[in-house]
């Protein structure tokens, strides 16, 4: 009697759906990587950021003929921006909330922590005031400029001291040969607080892959899309250019 109730139960109660399992297996492999894969994200996003100052550096020096891709350019970085910080400030909440693995991993070093918030704080400064003088438009000149350009070379020199800092991590995922990043991790032990050598990279493929490449290419979607909402605000500045050109007002 009890082998019929059983059979009757198994045939009776609802199965989970197949796709529903498939579609959670999915999302744990998109979403998957751990404290890796949070490093890996960091620095592709890294990675990309840096491509896309240099190409901002380069408006800068001619902004008298490229003030359009100056104001596109740095429209677009919103987004890449936008992830960095989220990947960071994702690493930071685990280890202050004592996840293990993050715990494990151990924070950065203590000079890149201090840099941190004011890395953040610069960064906010210079993309707030630079999208507060796009809206507002060539009136706005004085003040609000003054704090773009101030806070932009602000940002030069602390960027350029925390990649820097971490130069060995990201070039421990490329294909730099083991006596190059060797060197990179004994200059960087030079340095007070800047911390040692980096982690050796893992063996094979880190599972998110899937899901890092989507986060990044959603950055850059959001970034151009900002920038293409704000195009018709471009005509007030790039009409007014031979005026900043003379007198150094932008950058």
């Amino acid at each position: 009697m009890d082998g019929q109730v059983r059979i009757r139960r198994a045939v009776t109660e609802p199965r989970p759906a197949p796709e529903r399992r498939a579609t959670a297996s999915g999302s744990r492999k998109l979403l998957s990587g751990g404290t890796e894969g949070n490093e890996r994200l960091t620095v592709a996003t890294s990675a990309l950021l840096i491509v896309v100052l240099a190409a901002v550096g380069v408006t800068i020096v001619f902004i008298g003929q490229l003030l359009w891709w100056h104001l596109f350019l740095g429209l677009a970085l919103i987004g890449p921006v936008a992830l960095k910080l989220a990947s960071t400030g994702y690493r930071f909440v685990r280890y202050y909330t004592a996840d293990p693995a993050y715990r494990h991993k151990g924070p950065p070093a203590l000079a890149l922590r201090a840099l941190g918030p004011v890395l953040v704080g610069l960064t906010v400064i210079m993309l707030a005031t630079g999208v507060a003088l796009l809206l507002i438009g060539p009136s706005s000149r004085g003040t609000l400029v003054l704090v773009h350009k101030v806070s932009f070379i602000c940002w030069i020199v602390v960027c350029a001291i925390h990649i820097a800092g971490h130069l060995p991590e990201m070039l421990r995922f490329k294909r730099v040969p083991q006596q190059t990043r060797a060197q990179l991790d004994e200059l960087r032990s030079l340095v007070p607080g800047f911390g040692g050598a980096a982690e050796s990279p893992p063996d094979g493929p880190v599972p998110g892959g899937g899901g890092r490449w989507l986060s990044v290419a959603t950055a850059v979607v959001l970034g151009l899309v900002v920038a293409v909402v704000l195009l018709p605000d471009f005509g007030a500045w790039t009409t007014a250019q031979p005026l900043f050109h003379h007198h150094h007002d932008f950058h």
